[in-house]
């Protein structure tokens, strides 16, 4: 009789197995078509068809199509993909570490810093002779760039310094939120300062946008947020061991301190390069691995890990999507964008799947 119950708990097992490999290949041909319906949609709407035709480099039907393809919306969808691939894994490495369903990539800290590094850069400059902001290109999107990820940097530093010295995930929270609050004051005065040109501009960069980045910033980006993957893989073990709580963990013989470490300077290298590059991208982190879970009836971060990638590229592309309007010449906020899609299906997901309480 036991022999029949383990041969038939070892086939629903392998069973489960099957059906999660599935829906992880379902999910990558989803993303695909949204990576495709994201070149073709736009204020200058291309075939599907054209825009097959142009990437397997065949002559269009015009030749400003070839342009805006290759120049424009390629590395906007790239950037996409890449940005809700980090922030979905780094959102499920934060909610594993403090347990919380409600930890986002953004909890310690690191979108204020880059968000402070900015308003460093656009705000603090709002008494300067204008001409001369205009002709040493302080606003450009370069100069954005480098002030956020100097901010995040800074703040990245300060955090994995305190997540060595605190042995409590709580207490680490808890100084993560406090240096928000700071870097948030900060950047509240600087604004109250400051005149309306700039704080528009601020504003502008606050709402989130992938259209921003380049190839040659794309070639910085990309590998950086590849950086950041690998090491959330290579944090599989851990992170499923946290799952029984740090006590357990410290049964295994592992150490904590450099555990959470290695966890906090992978989500901040992730979260740091998008804030940096694309401004910060809303509820993405949270919504995300909510979904995953639901989809896959999973806790392994073996399975999460790449679903994350997955569903953060395509609900990114998707945000994206219907942030530019197709058929349209005004560009929504994204920001607005992804909370006002993902809020609804996280909450559905909760009501459906936990009944009202919640367990990682």
């Amino acid at each position: 009789m036991g022999k029949i119950f383990a041969t038939t708990n070892k086939s629903s097992v392998h069973l489960h197995q099957h059906l999660q490999m599935v829906i992880l290949i379902v999910m990558s041909g989803i993303t695909l078509v949204s990576f495709l319906l994201s070149l073709s949609a736009g204020s200058v709407p291309i075939p599907l068809e054209q825009v097959l035709t142009i990437l397997f480099h065949k002559e269009a039907e015009r030749a400003t199509w070839v342009t805006i393809i290759y120049d424009f919306r390629i590395p906007k969808a790239l950037t996409a993909a890449l940005a809700g691939a980090a922030l979905g894994v780094s959102g499920l490495q934060m909610q594993t570490l403090f347990r919380n369903p409600l930890a986002d990539p953004f909890i310690l800290g690191i979108s204020s810093g880059a968000s402070l590094g900015v308003a460093i850069v656009v705000l603090s400059v709002g008494t300067a002779n204008t001409s001369l902001l205009a002709v040493t290109g302080l606003l450009s999107n370069i100069s954005l760039v480098v002030a956020a990820s100097f901010g995040a940097g800074i703040v990245m530093i300060l955090v994995i310094f305190i997540a060595q010295q605190v042995r409590s995930s709580i207490t680490l929270l808890i100084l993560g939120l406090m240096i928000s609050y700071v870097t948030s004051a900060v950047v509240s005065l600087l604004l109250y300062f400051s005149i309306a040109e700039r704080i528009h501009a601020y504003i502008a960069w606050s709402f989130g946008n992938f259209g921003g980045v380049t190839w040659s910033q794309l070639w910085v980006l990309g590998p950086t947020i590849g950086i950041g993957l690998f090491l959330a893989f290579l944090l599989t073990k851990a992170l499923n061991a946290l799952l029984l709580g740090e006590t357990y963990a410290r049964s295994m013989g592992m150490n904590i301190q450099m555990t959470r470490s290695g966890i906090v300077l992978s989500s901040a290298v992730l979260a740091g390069a998008v804030t940096a590059f694309c401004g910060p991208i809303a509820f993405l982190g949270v919504a995300v691995p909510h979904l995953c879970r639901a989809l896959l009836r999973t806790s392994d971060h073996n399975v999460l890990i790449p679903a994350c990638i997955w569903v953060g590229a395509t609900t990114a592309l998707v945000g994206d999507l219907i942030a530019q309007a197709p058929g349209f010449s005004i560009v929504l906020p994204l920001n607005a964008i992804t909370s006002l899609v993902g809020a609804p299906i996280v909450i559905w997901v909760i009501l459906q799947r936990y009944r009202g309480t919640f367990s990682l």
